[in-house]
């Protein structure tokens, strides 16, 4: 409502902004390539949409929802700019993937207000989201392309050349959320298909404990344990040359067998020292190999009963 000389002006009730659009991707948007667009979660939209957009009472910063009414997926998107064709509006790759829409389907845009965001989490779906140094600062720096939040959404963010998929997976105060000039906590998920390192083990350990039980003639024979490994690659090589390779050239998978550590004492007490007489002392083999050495009067052996010969031919 605006007071203007004197008077009451307000918009009448019940007038929304609610229009349909035949959707394309922003690499159809006619002139040179848009990849601003792609970085974040804003729509390009038709000069009329403002137009419109400025004779009712809507609240900024601008926010939409986008509904596929054939497949009832909706989400929540800002808008970037009004210079999009007459009937049409122009979406990220990664937002078209979420509403499950395709070039030229149409999409309902409704004008709507989002509360601020508080609180967002989001869940990487690729364990490579690990290898950046600092994922909050990073992610800090994309969300400033996006005006809202939509739990369930998948977004996409790019670093480094390389483009990582994050779903949120959840928000507060609500499912859908506005992050223009706000203080929201952000926490991560573990990515998908990331495995702890002590589950590792764990699982390891208990692979190793049943080998133990089936092998366990082995292990008691050799008190050792002997695990095989295999080569993983077991195709063929080829000649530069185009010739066939030669028999002696032809390689086979390699079995290595490779000794794992002892077996441990069981039977091991607390507080108890048990040493290894199995090995004998060095002053008794000095002994045995002198022994071996000399005669039976006590003579040197003789250590060498060949003949010798000259390298240098004699001359006749």
């Amino acid at each position: 409502m605006f007071h203007f000389s004197g008077f009451n002006m307000m918009f009448p009730e019940g007038r929304n902004f609610h229009p349909n659009y035949k959707c394309f991707s922003v690499s159809m948007l006619p002139g040179n390539e848009r990849t601003d667009v792609e970085k974040g979660g804003k729509i390009i939209m038709p000069p009329s949409a403002l137009d419109t957009l400025t004779r009712l009472n809507v609240e900024y910063p601008m926010l939409f929802k986008l509904t596929n009414g054939k497949k009832s997926r909706s989400s929540h998107a800002g808008v970037l700019e009004f210079v999009a064709d007459e009937g049409k509006c122009y979406l990220p790759h990664w937002m078209m993937e979420n509403l499950l829409l395709g070039e030229g389907d149409i999409l309902n845009i409704e004008s709507v207000s989002l509360p601020v965001a508080t609180f967002s989490k989001f869940q990487p779906h690729s364990t490579d989201f690990l290898d950046i140094t600092n994922p909050k600062a990073v992610l800090e720096n994309a969300l400033r392309n996006f005006a809202c939040l939509t739990k369930g959404d998948v977004i996409a963010i790019k670093y480094n050349k390389k483009v990582y998929e994050l779903c949120v997976l959840e928000t507060k105060p609500g499912n859908a959320v506005s992050i223009i000039e706000c203080d929201m906590n952000v926490e991560f998920e573990a990515p998908v298909g990331y495995k702890d390192h002590s589950e590792t083990q764990a699982s390891g350990s208990g692979q190793q404990g049943a080998a133990g039980t089936v092998g366990g003639e082995v292990v008691g024979a050799n008190n050792a344990i002997l695990e095989e490994v295999v080569e993983t690659f077991k195709g063929s090589g080829v000649r530069l040359d185009g010739k066939k390779k030669k028999e002696s050239q032809l390689e086979t998978p390699v079995v290595k067998k490779v000794l794992a550590r002892g077996v441990p004492d069981y039977d091991f007490q607390f507080g108890l020292i048990r040493f290894d007489r199995n090995i004998r002392p060095i002053s008794d083999r000095g002994q045995e190999d002198d022994a071996v050495a000399g005669n039976a009067d006590g003579s040197d052996a003789e250590s060498f009963h060949g003949t010798g010969f000259s390298m240098k031919k004699s001359r006749k």
